[in-house]
């Protein structure tokens, strides 16, 4: 395969798939059960947003199907493998690969000096150092001094909020677990062990998150490469000419991948494998790693997606939290969910489907939801009718 310079889009989709962690049969391992789909994700990004479940725990149920959050929850906070950093957006990272944020961390640190926010939270900053230095891990509450009336200037964080989250992203503080979904915070040096404090040269890091991006990815463009963890374009076109001079990086064309008329560049990652079938069906979180660079998604699932939870209600087209809804392989809809916990039910409050979404697609998406509700603790499923994909009004949750 590494040998061919064209892709078909069904090939280039299948490439994405098959990189991103998706099979034909998911299942789980038995003993370390979530180190292949972190493998293939390298970032999971962590969102606030819990109206139907944690959009951290959702990748995993996309590729796997049934399994307790509570485990995840465990490896990522407990286990001592992964830390949090601003990797796309939030994101949960392998704490070996942090040192190749580290250039990041400065560049946060020299603009908030620029902007005047260090010296504005100047003495903030040094009690809540002093503060986790000597009493370890704390919540912001804790580290507050006095009522929480004292507002800063940015987002209307506390003085507190704002000195610790400069210092989250400067990389002085990590997160050592969450209460709900308030991080505990502690020093770098108290928490992590050497190999996640260790500093790695800006384009070195470069060039090992672009390949990071590229084998997550299995094929993309520089815009791809660049979003998986937020790079600039220029740098990631620098580090894919060293990676594509060393052959870690094969340049190929993709059908259907085209830039003012023209074959837009893309590459493989030489251990990217392209799979004879490959057709999964699966709901995924807005913030899986296949869908959150929106013109990737277009460009190869023809899936025109935004999230409308800061759009006004009057002016949403599909739903305050839609899910896209994979069926073979392909984005073939999108469900507006909600998990009404009290009633034991999961609500479907808008159910679409694309206009050239396969015959089956109703029917695959009842199994997904019966299944999503019993991985929720949910008895039931309660279709509003809202939207042009027809489902039953009411169905049980799918026992595992």
């Amino acid at each position: 395969m590494c040998s061919k310079e064209w892709l078909s889009a069904a090939q280039a989709r299948r490439v994405a798939l098959a990189a991103q962690g998706f099979a034909n049969s998911p299942r789980l391992r038995n003993r370390r059960p979530f180190d292949a789909g972190l493998d293939c994700l390298h970032v999971l990004q962590i969102d606030s947003v819990n109206v139907f479940a944690r959009s951290h725990h959702l990748p995993m149920f996309s590729r796997h199907g049934l399994y307790d959050p509570a485990a995840l929850d465990r490896h990522l906070w407990q286990g001592g493998e992964f830390t949090e950093y601003w990797a796309h957006e939030a994101a949960f990272v392998p704490v070996c690969d942090r040192p190749l944020f580290a250039w990041r961390m400065d560049e946060y640190r020299e603009r908030h000096r620029r902007e005047g926010r260090a010296e504005a939270a100047a003495q903030a900053i040094r009690r809540v150092r002093a503060q986790l230095a000597d009493g370890g891990p704390q919540l912001v509450r804790e580290l507050e001094e006095g009522p929480r009336g004292s507002r800063g200037p940015w987002w209307d964080w506390s003085e507190t909020k704002l000195a610790v989250e400069l210092l989250f992203a400067w990389g002085e503080v990590v997160t050592a677990g969450r209460e709900g979904f308030q991080r505990r915070y502690a020093m770098a040096e108290q928490t992590l062990p050497d190999e996640g404090l260790a500093r790695v040269d800006r384009d070195e890091a470069h060039r090992l998150l672009v390949e990071r991006a590229a084998r997550s990815l299995g094929v993309g463009t520089v815009a791809d490469l660049a979003d998986y963890h937020r790079l600039k374009s220029a740098d990631a076109r620098a580090a894919i000419a060293d990676l594509e001079a060393d052959g870690t990086l094969l340049p190929v064309g993709v059908e259907g991948w085209t830039r003012n008329g023209k074959s837009e560049p893309a590459w493989l990652h030489r251990d990217a494998r392209v799979p004879s079938r490959l057709a999964p069906n699966a709901l995924l979180t807005p913030f899986d790693p296949l869908v959150w660079f929106r013109p990737r998604a277009e460009r190869m699932f023809d899936f025109h997606y935004r999230i409308e939870i800061y759009t006004p209600k009057e002016k949403r087209r599909f739903g305050y939290y839609c899910l896209p809804l994979m069926v073979g392989g392909r984005l073939a809809g999108r469900v507006d969910l909600k998990a009404d916990r009290s009633a034991r039910a999961l609500l479907v409050q808008a159910a679409w489907q694309e206009d050239r979404a396969p015959a089956r697609t109703a029917e695959v998406a009842v199994g997904l939801l019966g299944q999503a509700a019993s991985w929720q603790g949910l008895d039931e499923v309660r279709v509003s009718g809202v939207g042009n994909l027809e489902l039953p009004e009411r169905f049980d949750a799918k026992p595992p």
